[in-house]
């Protein structure tokens, strides 16, 4: 499904730059409002964070990017079956990705976020209907949606992270479209709510759990690792983050797959895609760098970190080379979104298309196995940093693309 590169790049100018994820989230507002968001742009394409401003108490945003300058070829709402919405669809993604159709079945994927998105299921049944793949609702037990631990009763509506749960949604649906879905959403976006929703996630029989979020590292972080992110036999996805050089947490966590961020590119290669290190300026761009407190993984081999290096492995995040999304709640139908929030449910995606992992396994730990089934990313960077390889693609393993992108799935099973 070949996405029309004109609509994606239709300009309009947009000011500033978007700053460090925290330190640029200074006002609090209380929980389900949505703040003014930040915006920045790249050539002719400019987008939004999703999650612009934090909830009062919440210590965590998601890493949803939002293009504002997309002129849709289709109408905004509903299907436009003989049309295709701008931004990569599932059909190139499977594409760029070497994936099979129409797979996931038997599996279950979990995505765990903050707040509720009233509109998750019926904007999630337009999506699959627009690009043909199979119904996933509620009725028919192929989707859940609840609450932190499990229950009926769901947190506060919120438009900017209803952002992210469609995006989380697409993308799985995109990938996986015969799995399961369940929809985790934390009462507020704290670590221990949505470290909770992942408890939940893996109590509720997922085996895949995306996460598209993430903060500032603390000292806390190996608590929580413990009691949230350490699940024998589940593949954790976490995104790096959208805020350029720099750790965050949960990506940091070593019993995650930590997801960063590519601009992905049809061309003229065997391949037909290229691919190379989203970077939109000193501040943006796909997350990467050393953990302070997380003990490295034992598969981690590179020098140049003493503790946890992120990223492992990577996706398409940059929104100038974004993905098709559908939105009502927050949002206006179809739109295009970008950030790493968007490659962390890829990579779910890809994992349950593997399989289920073996009990007692690592997740994490299965791209290091099997590094020829990856693409390797080695042109761009994300900063400027020493060794430069923590910031700068090479050849081999680098942390803004860690070990590249999927080739299939063989990197994915174990």
């Amino acid at each position: 499904m070949r996405t029309s590169a004109t609509a994606r790049r239709t300009a309009l100018a947009a000011a500033g730059s978007a700053a460090l994820l925290l330190s640029a989230l200074a006002t609090a507002v209380p929980a389900g409002a949505t703040a003014a968001p930040q915006a920045a742009a790249k050539g002719g394409t400019s987008w939004v964070r999703a999650c612009a401003t934090l909830a009062r108490g919440d210590n965590a945003a998601c890493h949803a990017l939002r293009v504002t300058s997309t002129v849709e070829q289709v109408a905004p709402f509903g299907v436009s079956p003989r049309l295709t919405p701008s931004g990569f669809g599932p059909g190139d993604l499977l594409s760029a990705y070497k994936l099979p159709a129409n797979g996931g079945a038997g599996t279950t994927i979990a995505i765990v976020d903050a707040y509720n998105d009233p509109n998750a299921e019926a904007d999630m049944a337009v999506y699959r209907s627009q690009y043909g793949l199979p119904a996933c609702t509620k009725a028919s037990g192929c989707f859940r949606q609840v609450g932190q631990t499990g229950g009926s009763t769901l947190p506060a509506n919120n438009t900017g992270w209803a952002g992210e749960i469609s995006l989380d949604l697409d993308m799985v649906s995109a990938i996986a479209p015969n799995a399961h879905i369940i929809l985790v959403e934390a009462s507020s976006a704290t670590m221990a709510n949505l470290g909770t929703s992942v408890n939940t996630a893996v109590s509720l029989g997922a085996k895949f759990v995306s996460n598209s979020y993430g903060g500032s590292e603390s000292s806390a972080d190996t608590s929580y690792d413990t009691s949230y992110f350490n699940h024998p036999g589940v593949a954790i996805t976490v995104s790096s983050g959208d805020s350029a050089y720099g750790a965050q947490y949960p990506a940091a966590s070593r019993y995650v797959t930590s997801v960063g961020g590519t601009a992905l590119k049809r061309d003229g290669s065997a391949r037909g895609w290229s691919e190379s290190v989203w970077l939109t300026n000193s501040t943006e761009g796909t997350g990467s760098g050393c953990s302070k407190y997380d003990a490295k993984p034992s598969w981690q081999k590179d020098t140049g970190c003493a503790k946890r290096t992120i990223a492992d492995v990577s996706a398409v995040a940059d929104p100038a080379t974004g993905v098709a999304v559908y939105q009502t709640y927050g949002g206006s139908g179809w739109a295009v979104y970008g950030g790493t929030s968007a490659a962390a449910p890829i990579i779910a995606g890809v994992y349950a298309l593997g399989g289920a992992p073996s009990s007692g396994s690592s997740p994490a730990s299965f791209p290091y196995a099997h590094t020829t089934a990856l693409f390797d990313v080695t042109t761009g960077s994300n900063g400027s940093c020493s060794p430069a390889y923590l910031c700068t693609a090479g050849t081999g393993y680098d942390g803004p693309t860690g070990l590249g992108t999927p080739n299939g799935t063989a990197a994915f099973t174990g």
